[in-house]
């Protein structure tokens, strides 16, 4: 396995349309991982309080339309 610091050499060496591809899969991979850890978090009701804090607002009073 390569180390970070021979990664990175190899990273900085790219042409800029390789880099370019790169950069495009690292953010589709980072917001993949995001959306599952979302998806996980909401299904195991770790997010359950986020609703709780709404509705809470919302009987207050305190929720405001976008």
């Amino acid at each position: 396995m390569q180390t970070f610091e021979q990664i990175k050499a190899q990273i900085e060496a790219l042409p800029q349309s390789e880099y370019a591809k790169l950069i495009d899969w690292l953010s589709e991979r980072d917001a993949a991982e995001w959306d599952r850890a979302i998806e996980q978090d909401a299904s195991s009701g770790a997010l359950d309080f986020l609703i709780d804090e709404a509705q809470k607002e919302k009987k207050l009073g305190k929720l405001r339309e976008f």
